[in-house]
């Protein structure tokens, strides 16, 4: 019998309808949290507890002494209304699974269910850490890696669900596979003044324009075109009428790194754009600039133990390389701290009707694809800890 026939797909099934008609936002994943302990109870030789509210800490200690491997699943959803034609949808009506951490938690829940019963087999330690909030900075990994969750781990491995991805199909690239994610945040100070005199003004509209222009020229000239960078405008407001220009403008920006030194480096050079040109048109500002979530950066050994258990699970020809992507995980908190390798999982194609992506309000995955990720799971862990 091979490893995904041994997954418990029916009960993974269940599990994942349930938390997908039942979605919690993050930081109030409460009675999440408890559905996961109740299925958790009910799994031989584990120790459960908690480290930061609503998390969920599973450890099976093996018979024998050996490295901790840890696996993570994020529970939380979206404040998104669904859209999607599933018989289960949300319950909880403005809140959505939209990125598939219900799947994401039924997979290890599957593959806790096969490793607890391999407990004699097991040379080492395994830690499942079903994790809050991280859809929301500063994420709920921080916080746990905060409060020592990392702290005895060797090793960390996790996935991720994705539409337009055929099922069967395991996407791994070494290094860096996510995006930083900052926040900048511009509150601009002028001077008003009637439409009719723009001479007697420091317009913070005309400054906020000037900011923008020089914030995209950032991408286009002072970064390398082998450098992966995004600079969003995701808001610019001033202003409530026609005639007046008003005192104030406030900009909201979202900028993508993928490198930890073109990360500085971009943050400087907005800070010296905003800076020189306020100081040139004598208006003032306020500047929030919030570094989010760190780029995940994939540990060159750890990834190769994740490529040899896809090729076990799903075979040599359906392991494939992702591009870098632009989108952010708080996954890189453990990553930033311990060895570690996030990987992807095919859930479904277009004609399947999997074809709008995570956050989409009609997101939506093929069930077929739970058996492959609980299965790379259970491998990864006997992979790691030399179980025969």
């Amino acid at each position: 019998m091979s490893i995904v026939e041994l997954m418990p797909q029916q009960d993974m099934i269940v599990w994942r309808r349930h938390l997908h008609e039942h979605p919690e936002l993050s930081f109030h994943e409460v009675e999440t949290a408890k559905y996961i302990r109740g299925i958790l109870d009910t799994f031989p030789n584990l120790e459960i507890s908690s480290l930061t509210e609503n998390s969920v800490i599973a450890t099976l200690k093996g018979s024998k002494p050996g490295k901790t491997v840890a696996l993570r699943a994020d529970i939380d959803a979206l404040p998104i209304i669904e859209e999607s034609d599933v018989t289960f949808p949300s319950k909880n009506h403005g809140v959505m699974h939209a990125c598939g951490h219900d799947t994401h938690t039924a997979m290890l829940l599957g593959a806790i269910k096969v490793l607890a019963e391999m407990q004699d087999k097991i040379a080492g330690t395994v830690k499942f850490i079903f994790q809050p909030a991280e859809e929301e900075p500063p994420g709920g990994a921080k916080l746990l890696v905060e409060a020592g969750v990392m702290d005895d781990v060797d090793e960390v491995f996790g996935l991720h669900i994705a539409p337009n991805v055929p099922v069967g199909v395991i996407g791994i690239r070494k290094g860096a596979l996510t995006a930083a994610s900052d926040v900048v945040t511009l509150n601009i100070h002028g001077k008003g003044s009637h439409g009719s005199t723009p001479d007697l003004s420091i317009d913070p509209i005309l400054v906020g324009v000037e900011i923008i222009s020089n914030l995209n020229n950032i991408v286009s000239r002072n970064i390398s075109p082998f450098d992966n960078v995004v600079i969003s405008i995701g808001e610019f407001n001033s202003g409530k009428t026609s005639n007046v220009i008003p005192n104030d403008a406030r900009i909201q920006a979202t900028v993508r790194t993928n490198d930890p030194e073109v990360r500085k480096y971009v943050k400087k050079r907005i800070e010296e754009i905003i800076k020189g040109v306020c100081e040139m048109y004598g208006a003032t500002y306020e500047l929030d600039y919030l570094l989010g979530y760190s780029p995940v950066i994939n540990d060159s050994a750890a990834t190769d133990l994740v490529i040899q258990a896809a090729n076990k699970v799903v075979g040599v020809n359906h392991v494939v390389e992702p591009p870098i992507m632009m989108g952010s995980e708080d996954f890189s908190a453990y990553t930033d701290v311990k060895p570690g390798s996030f990987f992807i999982l095919g859930g479904g194609t277009a004609a399947e009707g999997c074809g709008y992506m995570n956050h989409h309000p009609k997101f939506k995955i093929n069930e077929d694809c739970l058996v492959y990720g609980a299965a790379m799971h259970t491998q990864i862990v006997l992979d790691c800890l030399n179980v025969e």
